[in-house]
């Protein structure tokens, strides 16, 4: 359900609106992005990975749920 959360999340462009939007620049060569950047980038990956999985586990809590209430 957190998975959900976050592509809901995403989704909504809330974080767009906090200033987290994906146009967020990283520095230059040798850098590392701040902690902001470096969640943004946990996001993004999190969608990218636990999209397919994610339609089969709620299609199956959708399915539990109508069956068992």
């Amino acid at each position: 359900l957190r998975s959900t959360y976050i592509f809901a999340l995403t989704k909504i462009k809330l974080l767009h609106a906090v200033g987290w939007g994906t146009d967020q620049g990283i520095g230059g060569f040798g850098e590392e992005p701040g902690i902001k950047g470096q969640l943004m980038n946990l996001i993004r990956s999190v969608r990218t990975v636990m999209r397919v999985p994610l339609i089969g586990v709620n299609t199956v809590t959708i399915v539990l749920l109508l069956l068992f209430g």
